[in-house]
């Protein structure tokens, strides 16, 4: 396959079929994301023409990933020695909070989270820099039309998982939910954690970026899978305090999700 039909195939869902729109957001209208949309689209028009010149598409080569960098303080620990990159996923969902409605200075408390995953590996390892947008872009887009289709507007990833809360303290993620990856299952708990860079983007509503993770595999994971990141995150936290929140409310976010494995 050539290069350009990879790229168009990733990310163009329009190129090969009849075109489905996903709903913009409110916040799809603003300035700001118009810029964010158009600087995605340009981008993604560059990377086409380029692989145009070339013959062959670029080898999925996992071991050309790179886990991305954060400057902010304290930074993420990077992952165990011996560890290699299994998989890469945009995680597109919402991040879910209780409020105590009888002090409305109360601070809200997070519950967990649930997204599904889209394969980005073969573009994270080869075009880095679009993989950057991606959680950007897909959280200007309507969520429910994104789940409905199965893909990640406004490309064409497809699903390769699910993420969800066992308890309050347990995320787990569920990669062997479709026929072709059967990459294993992993509960997790947290072991590190570091700001979102201040240029993080917003939220729908303005929501600052959720921090940046590392998780560890607990006892009963699969796949061999020992470590996930939660990287280019992209809105998803609480207000400051409950004062006219409801009980219980999500915050829609998407992100990276990187996945190391020990190798067999």
């Amino acid at each position: 396959m050539l290069a350009s039909a990879l790229l168009l195939t990733a990310f163009g869902a329009t190129v090969f079929a009849a075109p489905v729109f996903p709903d913009l957001t409110a916040a799809a209208e603003a300035p700001e994301t118009i810029d964010t949309m158009t600087e995605y689209f340009t981008l993604l028009a560059e990377k086409v023409q380029q692989s145009r010149l070339v013959s062959a598409a670029p080898v999925c080569d996992l071991s050309n990933a790179v886990l991305p960098q954060s400057m902010s303080n304290p930074p993420l620990p990077p992952p165990s020695s011996g560890l290699v990159v299994k998989h890469v996923a945009i995680g597109r969902g919402t991040q879910n909070y209780t409020c105590d409605l009888s002090n409305s200075t109360a601070v809200p408390v997070a519950t967990g989270a649930v997204a599904t995953l889209f394969n980005v590996s073969c573009i994270a390892a080869t075009y880095p820099d679009l993989a950057k947008m991606l959680a950007r872009v897909a959280l200007e887009f309507n969520l429910t039309q994104s789940e409905a289709s199965r893909k990640l507007a406004p490309s064409n990833l497809i699903v390769s998982g699910q993420h969800f809360f066992t308890n309050s303290t347990t995320p787990f993620f569920n990669l062997d939910v479709t026929s072709d990856l059967k990459l294993g299952e992993a509960p997790c708990a947290r072991e590190a954690g570091s700001p979102a860079p201040s240029d993080a983007p917003r939220g729908q509503q303005g929501e600052i970026a959720v921090p940046w993770l590392k998780l560890k595999a607990r006892a009963g994971a699969t796949g061999s899978l020992q470590e996930v990141f939660r990287v280019e995150t992209a809105g998803g936290s609480a207000p400051a305090t409950c004062n006219g929140a409801p009980a219980s409310f999500e915050v829609q976010y998407a992100t990276q999700y990187w996945f190391f494995e020990k190798p067999q």
